[in-house]
């Protein structure tokens, strides 16, 4: 994938809005009755390429909500087939591909790409044609400074946001326990970056000195040289800005320099459930903060339903990735049934107005598509995912602070 990335974005996103637009949001959607085609829903996701991990979860999720949604009558009294097509992680792609599925395919409805990378083209795609468009993983700022109309987030919070309810259980410690010092490596990324920036702002402002900020290209792949700088600093807190492979790495260095500090944040990569484990070693997880958007224990309408039928398809625990999936396929619903009919606008509307009851919590937006609730504060304690905070979801009373040293056998 080309490097200079915000430059390519920018451009691609223009370059879609300048086109002529094939308009979808024309209001002449079909109501309940009408007819008893299927509603076909377009995707386009990183199947292979760099974010082929997250993009395939996706995919998984977005499966299980067909399944569910047409055993219990599907949408409107039609049945719903998924379009699904491979953006190969490349943001040319990604825009051919929603165009083809607007303009060629024709399909009824959208749902989102994975990653803010991705979904800053797509969703300018989808806007040029005044077509919903609900993405379950891009939280970047840059997405929602547009003001698109028929632009949804399917999570509670924008990337610099995501990170609030870590900042302020740190703050919440006895002073003694808080860290001192902390550093901050993160991925060039567009939706990891902003969240430890933004962490890292208020850290500061609480009294925490940084020792040590580094910003790596997404293809870094030897991490040996920050750990080592790591090492050099000795911070109490690192906080990782990662996206899965690099967080992996990060871990695999620091156990390498023998580092091992006394709380370890990471974005993203964390949430990766077995594979995060089989990546770093289930031993190396304990003590491993991150936010997470869903937990598998969480007791919200179809969670339960949702993590059964993933793990009879699947063999495996979800995914948040898969879970973030079938929150937007979710949203996309709602809005249909709400309104009695296929009208882009008009779920628009509603969505901008109401409240979505989804797998992940109830979800609400701004006039920017942009959410308006908290992320969950997760740890992983004795080899599984719990949750620490808010109180009223957590699945845990303990933290485990200081974390333990690395095993290396």
């Amino acid at each position: 994938m080309a490097r200079g990335r915000w430059k390519v974005a920018w451009a691609v996103a223009a370059l879609v809005l300048i086109g002529s637009a094939c308009s979808g949001g024309d209001g002449d959607g079909q109501a309940t009755g009408e007819t008893k085609e299927p509603i076909v829903i377009g995707a386009s996701l990183p199947l292979t390429g760099e974010f082929s991990q997250p993009g395939g979860a996706a995919k998984r999720g977005y499966d299980v909500w067909v399944e569910l949604v047409n055993e219990k009558g599907g949408i409107l009294g039609r049945p719903v087939r998924l379009t699904v097509l491979d953006d190969a992680s490349e943001q040319n792609t990604v825009v051919a591909d929603y165009n083809r599925l607007i303009t060629r395919d024709k399909v009824d409805l959208l749902l989102g790409t994975f990653s803010s990378l991705l979904n800053l083209p797509a969703s300018a795609t989808a806007e040029k044609n005044r077509m919903l468009y609900v993405e379950p993983a891009g939280g970047a700022p840059a997405l929602f400074e547009r003001g698109f109309r028929y632009l949804f987030f399917a999570q509670q919070a924008t990337a610099p946001h995501q990170a609030d309810v870590f900042v302020d259980w740190i703050n919440s410690l006895p002073a003694g326990q808080q860290p001192k010092t902390a550093a901050y490596p993160t991925q060039d990324d567009p939706f990891a970056k902003p969240v430890i920036d933004t962490m890292r702002k208020a850290l500061e402002q609480a009294g925490v000195k940084t020792v040590y900020s580094t910003t790596y290209p997404p293809e870094t792949a030897n991490f040996d040289t920050i750990a080592n700088a790591i090492k050099a600093r000795n911070p109490d807190l690192v906080a990782q800005g990662a996206v899965f492979e690099d967080g992996v790495g990060l871990v695999r260095s620091l156990v390498k320099v023998g580092f091992s500090p006394q709380t370890l944040f990471q974005t993203s990569a964390p949430s990766n459930s077995d594979q995060y484990a089989k990546g770093v070693g289930e031993a190396n997880t304990e003590g491993v903060f991150y936010t997470v958007s869903w937990s598998p224990e969480a007791t919200y309408p179809l969670n339960q339903e949702f993590v059964q039928r993933y793990q009879q398809k699947f063999n495996q625990v979800p995914e948040e990735d898969a879970a973030d999936a079938f929150a937007a396929a979710q949203v996309l619903q709602a809005a249909a049934e709400a309104v009695g009919a296929i009208d882009q606008d008009k779920m628009a509307d509603w969505l901008h107005a109401n409240q979505v009851d989804t797998i992940l919590g109830p979800l609400r937006w701004d006039q920017t598509g942009a959410p308006q609730s908290d992320f969950l504060l997760a740890q992983w304690q004795s080899g599984k995912s719990e949750i620490v905070l808010p109180k009223d979801v957590a699945t845990t009373d303990s933290v485990v602070l200081p974390k333990p040293d690395w095993k290396t056998s």
